[in-house]
């Protein structure tokens, strides 16, 4: 089951996620947005959007740079791994605090909310869910890491990351004696990939490009007063 989980469930979700959200786009895309709920409870929204967004970034840079980075180049930055350990906790401990009380926040307003509960779909709710729990379980890891500050344990998720990425063999077994924490970390991470395609997050892929170089459109509006009477919106005031 290890084996199964860190050595091939990676290729499962990653694949997963790449070809679901190109079938998605090209099939529904007209559901290929957040749905957003900002019109409701607006000030709530955007402290606790802007809390989780910057938090939940900041870590996904943290861990694409700190574990896809070869160990050779902090080396030759003179970057020891006892440094590059207590880099990871201090942001990641700054950007997990302020993703969970962001993702608190939507989730408490998205629960409590009679009427954005009711335009809130299963997926939208799981999703946010299974992010705070993703959070809750790497605040965890952090207290495991601060009992061996070497930076040891580091490199072995750095490894295994890295032959995931370049289908070396064996990398499940690089990351079989570390804390069960780290392991449902892990495992989260990549559930949170396979459900991708799926879900809201689709839209951290989208970039308003076609924005830039689209005519702009004109609509035509009348006023009650010229509906009642009758009167094309062209047609000159009296």
């Amino acid at each position: 089951m290890h084996n199964f989980i860190f050595g091939i469930y990676p290729y499962i979700a990653i694949t997963v996620m790449i070809f679901g959200s190109i079938a998605r786009y090209e099939t529904a895309p007209f559901t290929w947005k957040t749905s957003s709920s900002q019109l409701l409870r607006r000030k709530q929204l955007v402290v606790g959007s802007v809390l989780f967004h910057i938090g939940v970034l900041t870590i996904f840079v943290g861990h694409f740079v700190g574990l896809l980075t070869p160990i050779q180049v902090f080396d030759a930055l003179g970057i020891s791994h006892g440094a590059k350990q207590m880099m990871a906790i201090v942001a990641g401990g700054i950007a997990g605090v302020m993703a969970l009380i962001g993702g608190g926040m939507l989730l408490q307003r998205r629960m409590s909310d009679p009427r954005i509960r009711a335009t809130s779909s299963f997926a939208d709710i799981a999703i946010l869910m299974l992010l705070l729990a993703q959070l809750v379980v790497g605040m965890g890891t952090i207290l495991v890491s601060l009992q061996h500050l070497d930076g040891y344990e580091m490199t072995k998720f750095m490894s295994w990351a890295q032959m995931i990425l370049t289908f070396r063999s064996g990398a499940a077994g690089q990351i079989a004696d570390v804390a069960i924490v780290f392991k449902l970390h892990i495992f989260l991470g990549l559930t949170i990939f396979l459900v991708f395609p799926f879900t809201r997050l689709v839209h951290m892929l989208s970039a308003p490009v076609r924005y830039v170089t689209s005519r702009p459109g004109y609509q035509i509006m009348r006023s009650r007063r010229d509906k009642s009477r009758g009167k094309s919106p062209h047609t000159p005031a009296e």
